[in-house]
């Protein structure tokens, strides 16, 4: 028995030198336009057993226009920004360059007074582990982020690597398995 978890990157915002940490703007026309475009590969994965999406309005609403019509799962949330949320990259590191350094550089450093790079990770994880454990499948909607914490966590790769994972929006990442036991499920896409 196993399951097989397709998460979904929500549909952007903004452009993305303009995405902002806990970004709860409502989709733009360009993630709008970008939805209309590659719908007719995404609705599929509306066949899943059991559809998921983050709070975020972008999640909620890229969900909802591939008419997965998702549950609202909290656990899914972007990382806890604290002071930071609200800022864009560019933003925090004029005004604390030596905190945002010091949250690149250490995973369990939260010079925001949010949420540690570990413990999102975790978080995320620990969401991955509770789905069900029976041959099925589940799609989620979230924001790249959070897609980004649950492929550190299913490959077992150090915090550190969260820097390196690059996750596009209307993105799709497959990891299956077993609570404990995930792996990368690389899919062709259709047609």
């Amino acid at each position: 028995m196993s399951v097989r978890v397709s998460l979904v990157a929500a549909a952007r915002t903004s452009p993305p030198l303009a995405e902002r940490f806990d970004d709860d703007r409502p989709l733009d026309h360009a993630g709008w336009r970008e939805i209309q475009l590659v719908a007719h590969t995404l609705v599929p994965l509306g066949a899943a057993e059991l559809r998921y999406c983050s709070p975020a309005p972008r999640s909620r609403a890229t969900g909802d226009a591939l008419g997965f019509a998702p549950l609202l799962q909290p656990a899914l949330c972007d990382c806890d920004m604290g002071r930071w949320r609200g800022l864009t990259l560019g933003e925090v590191a004029a005004r604390e360059p030596a905190a945002m350094s010091a949250w690149i550089a250490d995973p369990r450093s939260a010079p925001h007074g949010g949420e540690p790079l570990t413990a999102f990770i975790s978080r995320i994880g620990g969401w991955l582990d509770t789905r069900p454990v029976q041959d099925g499948f589940v799609v989620a909607v979230a924001e790249p982020a959070v897609v980004r914490a649950a492929l550190v966590y299913a490959l077992g790769a150090p915090p550190s690597a969260y820097w390196h994972v690059d996750v596009r929006p209307l993105s799709v990442t497959t990891i299956a398995g077993l609570p404990g036991r995930w792996h990368l499920s690389v899919e062709a896409l259709p047609g």
